[in-house]
């Protein structure tokens, strides 16, 4: 299991590969400014993919972490 700091390094790494360090940091701005309502967000996540599809993607990343 990660600790949260790690969870959050994790996060903002993923953050600078995808859209390198400028924008990463608007994108942190962003989400800091605007109230953001996690449940909402996450109904309307991955509506096109399975369950199976989510799980064995979840099962291919999560080695990645150990």
């Amino acid at each position: 299991m990660l600790t949260d700091t790690e969870i959050k390094i994790n996060g903002y790494k993923v953050l600078v590969e995808a859209l390198g360090e400028i924008l990463a940091e608007k994108f942190i701005s962003l989400t800091i400014r605007e109230p953001f309502d996690y449940t909402k967000w996450q109904k309307g996540l991955w509506v096109d993919r399975t369950i199976e599809e989510l799980s064995n993607s979840a099962m291919k990343n999560i080695k990645k972490f150990e």
